[in-house]
């Protein structure tokens, strides 16, 4: 919500899981120093930069305690180098946490970075689903996304 800052944001998670204040804060704090903005606690939320609030949903969606975290284009709009630090974080968090994350996400640099498992779908059906090596290389994933044929 842009008209709190960061950290109440990130605290309502908690809040809604009957944590007292304290506990909420806390929490909400240790979120944000994994999401590599603790700094940012203060500020409201609509004067973050665009991958300063990328991070504020990903903590938000921490927040809520879930047993999956699915993210749907969380790194659009971001730059390649911001891309890198963002799949740095989700690194991190599946190395922390163990939680699964479903990722839904164009930015290939970022799916083949971070993914073990990689499903892909054209026009809403499954073409193929492999690790990011053999995706890579599978014919109907090129003729579908770049046009050509792989021979």
């Amino acid at each position: 919500m842009k008209n709190l800052n960061v950290l109440e944001n990130v605290m309502m998670g908690p809040l809604a899981h009957s944590c007292s204040l304290k506990e909420a804060e806390t929490k909400a704090q240790n979120i944000l120093e994994l999401l590599g903005i603790p700094d940012k606690s203060l500020f409201l939320s609509e004067n973050l930069s665009l991958p300063e609030k990328k991070r504020l949903e990903v903590a938000r969606a921490l927040a809520t305690c879930p047993k999956v975290l699915l993210l749907d284009e969380v790194m659009a709009g971001l730059r390649p180098n911001e891309v890198d630090r963002m799949v740095s974080i989700l690194k991190e968090i599946n190395k922390q946490t163990g939680l699964t994350i479903l990722l839904i996400e164009h930015a290939m640099r970022a799916v083949m970075a971070c993914c073990h498992k990689i499903m892909v779908l054209n026009y809403g059906e499954k073409i193929a689903e492999d690790t990011p090596k053999e995706i890579a290389k599978h014919p109907e994933v090129i003729r579908s996304y770049l046009g050509q044929d792989p021979c």
